[in-house]
């Protein structure tokens, strides 16, 4: 069964990384079939504002009926993902019949390409001997960590998030980063509601 998942981002550069990012999950999980939309934009400051989200999820979804799920990916920040997800799940589940999810990247999404660092070596003037630190979640500024290891640069994440995006190691970021798992679940998760 096709469908088509509607991504709620806060940020310009998960405008053009989280889409490809999902595609190649779903390749993963064996549903090409299923497309991904433009995604909808509001800022993680006013996300978490009461009303916000939910007249967000109404108008990105106003007079849609190709859709079929919705999956919301933010970054924590400092806030506790788990409680920043189940509050915004809860909130979003009052507006929308459709299976929605929530993943809030634990302190940034950029900590899913440091877990798979090593896989990068290359991409974006990664350094050729680039390693994964560990804990990449617990890193608070890993935006600032990549461009470290771009020797001569920095990670500028309108262009780099989409470029890592289609060549991080899945398997080394699930490994390595929960919030990355969390990902692929809520992905599952809506997928199954939706069928």
């Amino acid at each position: 069964m096709s469908g088509k998942i509607l991504p709620i981002v806060e940020g310009r550069s998960e405008v053009g990384g989280i889409p490809v990012l999902l595609r190649r999950l779903l390749i993963r999980l064996d549903r090409p079939d299923v497309s991904v939309d433009k995604p909808y934009r509001i800022l993680r400051d006013k996300i978490v504002l009461p009303e916000e989200l939910e007249r967000a999820v109404i108008l990105a979804t106003r007079n849609r009926t190709d859709l079929t799920s919705i999956l919301i990916v933010l970054d924590a920040d400092d806030d506790e993902p788990a409680r920043l997800e189940n509050t915004l799940l809860e909130r979003a589940r009052r507006v929308t019949r459709l299976p929605i999810g929530v993943v809030a990247a634990n302190r940034e999404l950029e900590a899913w390409f440091l877990g798979s660092k090593d896989s990068l070596r290359g991409i974006c003037g990664i350094r050729p001997d680039a390693n994964a630190p560990p804990d990449p979640e617990k890193i608070r500024g890993a935006k600032e960590r990549l461009s470290k290891n771009m020797p001569g640069r920095i990670y500028v994440p309108m262009t780099d998030q989409p470029a890592l995006a289609a060549r991080m190691d899945l398997d080394k970021a699930m490994e390595r980063c929960h919030s990355f798992r969390r990902l692929i679940s809520e992905l599952e998760r809506i997928l199954t509601e939706s069928a």
